[in-house]
């Protein structure tokens, strides 16, 4: 990987980042770009906020739409994926006895949002149980469907999982959650700028994504799609002044959730100087080749921790990052052990009984980094009893 492109982050030099996934990290174009636009908002902040913002967050929202490929006024700009599913959740009326079914490998902080509305209501959230290892996309799907009920009112599915960081057959999901009549949300937050994505063909209902992650944008910038003909029934998570609006603009779903007050919207502006960024250093090819070397290391990672697989080491699977199993009995003291002794970022994560390890793959890694942890497990390995075999 080139070093013109590893010199354009801001990490610190001194730490082998291999948790992209987390929370991303901003090129230095678009982290300049943020800065601009938060001076310019504390120069002048009645414009900035009430005049030349919003002309500003139309701009972005049209240069997300086209890297998405939805229209314009079809997303609005939140802070973070939990955000989007809190939105969605919150004007999603549960009856009792309705079902939500998902996987029991989404995210955790989606997981409790959909048990805190699913409890008020008296309804299931249903994490159909996904045992490894996966073969195909088709045992996937057979082995989701098998939660499906009479009672089923939407699937909500990740695009790429977070913990175990799968590549999950959402198209094929989404096809055929529609022969059910039951509606889709995906949960993109690792999606946009790992793969391409194109919501007009998914044809998902709901989808939340991060721009903050993988398309290298200031922290804090998210977005919410949702399909035209059920935007009205996505109610404000904070109502404002976009509520019954004294100058309503075309969009109700605009209005609603777009207009929140006093906040710093710089974040939602550097989507635009992100997609730039990707378009102009043939990001495509980057991707391609960090999934590479996502792959070329994953035998040896599990070699060194006598683990299997998950699934096939292949692109129907994979992106930019591998998760595997990980025999521990104190993964948060391994994680900063990793850290704190060998200067690794990268995270031991709880999925229910089941710890994984978790490497991201970005453009500024090489093979010195996956070879600085393959020799530090072994260490851990030799030298603790922190991590079992």
């Amino acid at each position: 990987m080139t070093n013109n492109l590893s010199s354009q982050f801001l990490l610190n030099s001194h730490i082998t980042f291999l948790n992209f996934g987390s929370f991303g990290a901003a090129v230095k174009p678009v982290f300049e770009k943020y800065q601009q636009y938060q001076l310019e908002l504390e120069q002048e902040p009645v414009q900035f906020l009430a005049v030349r913002g919003l002309q500003y967050l139309q701009q972005s929202r049209k240069a997300l739409s086209e890297y998405i490929h939805c229209h314009e006024d079809d997303i609005v700009y939140i802070t973070n994926p939990s955000y989007g599913v809190n939105m969605v959740a919150k004007s999603f009326h549960l009856q009792a006895g309705d079902e939500i079914l998902a996987t029991d490998i989404e995210y955790g902080a989606c997981d409790k949002t959909w048990d805190f509305y699913c409890e008020k209501a008296g309804a299931k959230y249903v994490r159909q149980k996904i045992k490894f290892p996966l073969t195909t996309k088709e045992d996937f799907i057979e082995q989701f469907f098998k939660g499906l009920t009479a009672k089923t009112k939407m699937v909500f599915i990740s695009h790429i999982t977070s913990t175990t960081a799968l590549r999950l057959p959402v198209e094929e999901i989404c096809t055929k959650a529609k022969e059910y009549g039951l509606l889709t949300f995906v949960d993109g937050a690792h999606a946009p700028g790992q793969i391409p994505l194109n919501l007009q063909t998914l044809q998902a209902d709901f989808y939340t994504g991060a721009c903050h992650k993988w398309m290298m944008t200031a922290k804090g910038s998210s977005f919410l799609y949702v399909k035209k003909e059920l935007q009205h029934l996505i109610e404000p998570l904070v109502v404002s002044w976009g509520y019954k609006a004294l100058f309503p603009s075309h969009s109700q779903f605009l209005d609603y959730h777009q207009m929140q007050g006093t906040r710093d919207i710089s974040a939602f502006l550097t989507v635009p100087t992100a997609i730039k960024f990707m378009q102009e250093n043939n990001w495509e090819n980057v991707a391609a080749t960090c999934r590479e070397l996502v792959k070329n290391n994953a035998h040896s990672i599990l070699n060194i921790l006598q683990a299997t697989p998950i699934c096939p080491i292949n692109d129907n699977f994979l992106v930019q990052m591998y998760s595997t199993r990980i025999k521990t009995k104190e993964p948060e003291k391994l994680k900063a052990l990793l850290y704190d002794k060998y200067k690794i970022e990268i995270p031991v994560m709880r999925q229910d009984d089941t710890i994984f390890l978790r490497y991201s793959v970005q453009v500024f890694n090489t093979q010195k980094d996956l070879d600085t942890l393959a020799n530090a497990l072994k260490d851990i390995i030799a030298t603790t009893n922190l991590i079992e075999l």
